[in-house]
């Protein structure tokens, strides 16, 4: 299961205008066929434990900078996977995220091969709306690229 950070292939400009970091990590998957839905859902239906540990232990310390610990409440005609609202779906390509007055991001998943090999791709996108934004990114980087690769194995497992 070897996750491969990957050059982004989504159209910023679409997904989130002025979007001023992008990465992407892929991850070969062997076995029935997924669409995008199932794979978005296997990814982010649910968390390692430690990556629940890290959100929590996030949560609780911009608790009084008023951001968003969730999509929950935000208009998302394909209701949530996990805690993002979903902005998109086609069989190949799911789109989810929200918007908060610090930043704003999206993760696309896209699922490209037939039969029994497909390619999973999962592309984040962010764009920071101020200091607090960029500090907030700057911080959660490293732990980002972590958290990515794992649930990303998930799909595969």
């Amino acid at each position: 299961m070897n996750v491969q950070e990957v050059i982004p292939n989504v159209d910023t400009a679409v997904w989130l205008s002025g979007a001023q970091f992008a990465d992407a990590f892929r991850i070969a998957v062997d076995g029935p066929p997924l669409d995008a839905r199932m794979a978005a859902q296997r990814m982010m239906g649910r968390s390692p434990r430690w990556v629940e540990t890290l959100v929590s232990l996030r949560n609780a310390l911009v608790a009084p900078f008023g951001l968003k610990t969730s999509g929950a409440g935000e208009k998302a005609a394909g209701g949530l996977i996990g805690i993002f609202p979903v902005l998109s779906e086609t069989p190949d390509r799911l789109v989810a995220g929200f918007d908060d007055h610090h930043l704003d991001f999206r993760v696309v998943v896209d699922v490209v091969g037939s039969g029994q090999s497909q390619q999973v791709t999962a592309t984040t996108l962010v764009r920071t709306n101020n200091r607090l934004g960029r500090a907030y990114l700057a911080v959660i980087k490293p732990f980002h690229r972590l958290v990515v690769r794992s649930l990303l194995r998930q799909v595969a497992a």
